[in-house]
């Protein structure tokens, strides 16, 4: 009995020991874990040593630093209002026409970066030389299509600088060899043959010049620009619709070189004809906002211009006099 006791003792001393091992076996696994866990791992150390280069002087990349400012969007901003001044409607308004509202307009200076766009042959600070005839202007309607006037101081412009209507609207100041001047303005177009530099003035506007039986005298003439209380006018081409239209700028102080209508692409400028209307062939910003450049580089951007053909709508700008 002595010796089954002792057995069993020895047993009982085995088993507690094996299981003391297991514990502390356990224990260390666990302690050798955590201490894995918390060290940092091969992409931590990675990412360290990339912003110690960095740190070292190499730059991020503009779009990731902080406080780096996003391009500006180059899609154009809407225009804003123009002045509140009142607009004086063009003579060949409708009472429709003066029952609404001008469209809103502003100014756009030309950048001082920007070359001036040019009207054509005829440019500022440039003296021409040619001869100048007389016509019957009639109600003094022409090739421009600006409609009759009451102003008969205008002339026609010989083919070569009238370019295709380029011509139309421009004022220049005619001088003869008699030391007597007049300044005209271009409504219509004379055809050949009259010679490049030809000016073929109104009846009324020769008579300053000369007398009439003289029929023919040398001149010099240039492109002024005059002053003017009138604001600007726009016109749509009888026929006009969303799928077609011709638009006219009407009254204006300078040549014009361009215009441009808002599509949902961005500004488009449009062709312009000989009888001096600029054309969107599809219909393309019809009825939108038009924004005109004249050959000094300033732009005017109208808004709010109704698609109503056959109707001067008067507008409450007008280009810088220079």
């Amino acid at each position: 009995m002595h010796t089954a006791r002792q057995a069993a003792r020895q047993r009982r001393r085995r088993h507690r020991l094996m299981l003391g091992t297991a514990v502390i076996l356990t224990a260390a696994g666990v302690l050798f874990c955590l201490v894995t866990a918390m060290l940092p791992g091969p992409e931590a150390r990675a990412g360290a040593g990339a912003g110690a280069r960095a740190g070292a002087g190499v730059a991020a990349p503009a779009a990731t630093r902080m406080g780096a400012t996003p391009p500006a969007p180059t899609s154009p901003a809407p225009p804003a209002a123009g002045s509140p001044a009142a607009a004086t409607p063009s003579a060949t308004a409708t009472a429709t026409t003066a029952a609404a509202p001008p469209p809103a307009a502003k100014k756009t200076p030309p950048a001082a970066s920007t070359p001036a766009p040019s009207a054509g042959r005829i440019r500022p600070d440039t003296s021409y030389k040619g001869v100048a005839t007389a016509y019957a202007a009639a109600d003094g309607n022409g090739a421009c299509l600006f409609g009759p006037s009451d102003d008969l101081m205008i002339a026609a412009m010989n083919t070569t600088d009238y370019e295709s209507s380029r011509a139309c609207g421009a004022y220049v100041r005619v001088r003869a060899a008699n030391g007597a001047s007049i300044t005209v303005r271009i409504t219509n177009e004379c055809p050949l043959p009259c010679a490049p530099g030809q000016l073929d003035l109104s009846e009324q506007a020769f008579a300053k010049l000369a007398e009439l039986k003289v029929g023919r005298i040398p001149i010099t003439w240039s492109l002024v620009s005059p002053r003017t209380s009138d604001t600007l006018s726009l016109r749509y081409k009888t026929g006009s619709s969303a799928y077609w239209c011709g638009i006219q700028v009407i009254d204006h102080r300078n040549p014009v070189a361009r215009l441009e209508v808002r599509t949902s692409q961005g500004w488009r400028k449009l062709p312009r004809t000989d009888y001096n209307y600029f054309l969107s062939a599809d219909g393309g910003g019809c009825g939108g906002a038009i924004r005109i450049t004249d050959i000094y580089g300033e732009q005017l951007t109208v808004d709010g211009t109704a698609l109503l053909p056959n109707v001067a709508q008067p507008t409450r700008v007008q280009f810088a006099a220079h």
